[in-house]
């Protein structure tokens, strides 16, 4: 199977369900930033965490192929069946997050974002995970976008930045607090 077709050469491409739509259109621009999304939490992955981040990691990745899938599929079209995304995988996100919670200082200021590379990665993803979901939010205005998706999206940035917390405590990193000028 050769991975070029040719037919999105006048800039369009096919949504499941057959859907020819522009390569700028909303829904393309949706799916392609849950794509970059996934392709930071992979760099994410491969830099030195604990095995039980990258375990989360992997199955974060494999939700963001569901929502891609979704995304991807024309909602009035398509009848291949696609996975779907349900209550436990938020309230997995929701179960890391009160555990990486349970082990960090308090906070009580902002925190900059870096302090290690590692934890840079993190809050990129984060900031890449926020624009998907507004992308998104935007699309649920126009066409069908399934609820889970954004509620998944909003509850993995907040992951991604408690992700970004730990893995400064995992490795000593300091945690630079915003002191505003007033």
């Amino acid at each position: 199977m050769k991975i070029y077709t040719k037919k999105g050469d006048q800039g369009t491409t096919g949504l499941i369900g057959g859907t020819r739509v522009l390569k700028s259109s909303m829904r393309i621009e949706s799916y392609g930033t849950v794509d970059e999304l996934n392709s930071y939490i992979g760099l994410v992955r491969d830099q030195t965490i604990k095995e039980e981040l990258k375990i989360q990691l992997i199955e974060i990745q494999d939700r963001l192929f569901t929502i891609g899938s979704s995304l991807a599929s024309d909602p009035e079209k398509s009848t291949m069946k696609i996975p779907d995304l349900n209550d436990e995988d938020v309230a997995a996100l929701e179960k890391w997050m009160d555990e990486m919670n349970d082990t960090l200082p308090e906070m009580r200021s902002f925190i900059l974002p870096g302090g290690h590379t590692t934890v840079s990665f993190c809050h990129i993803a984060r900031c890449v995970c926020r624009r998907a979901e507004r992308i998104i939010v935007d699309l649920s205005q126009h066409e069908f976008v399934a609820a889970l998706v954004l509620t998944y999206l909003n509850r993995l940035s907040d992951y991604l930045f408690m992700l970004s917390r730990k893995i400064s405590q995992d490795l000593g990193a300091v945690e630079q607090p915003w002191k505003p000028r007033v």
